[in-house]
């Protein structure tokens, strides 16, 4: 498995964190994901893998909660693709798509970071 941490759903819909041995939430989840922390999500019962349902979840309960990142328009698109024969293509287009900006953001936050020690540095 890769040594990812295992989180065991339940029918009851309690997730349990094999590596802490405790219950946690969907938001002890999603502070996994954005500490890169890896993970698989499995049915007690049937060791199906619901990693993408319940990160799918997460987002839906974001979109809620928060300002949403997909417009209605978007969300549209997306469930075209489901129905089209260019289903792959657009699935890799996305992901390829959405590493990318992840990677100019990360250099982004980097440079921001470096660049504001060194003006505190040289700003004496």
């Amino acid at each position: 498995m890769n040594n990812k941490r295992i989180i065991k759903k339940y029918p009851n819909r309690r997730l349990y964190d094999t590596e802490d041995s405790i219950y946690i939430t969907l938001e002890n989840i999603r502070e996994l994901v954005i500490k890169n922390k890896e993970f698989i999500v499995k049915d007690v019962k049937t060791d199906k893998d619901l990693t993408k349902n319940t990160l799918l979840q997460i987002i839906i309960e974001r979109e809620g909660s928060s300002g949403p990142l997909f417009s209605a328009e978007t969300l549209a698109h997306i469930v075209r693709f489901y129905e089209d024969s260019i289903k792959s293509i657009a699935g890799d287009y996305l992901q390829e798509s959405i590493g990318k900006f992840a990677l100019k953001e990360n250099n982004t936050q980097h440079y921001l970071e470096t660049n504001t020690i060194d003006n505190l540095i040289n700003d004496d």
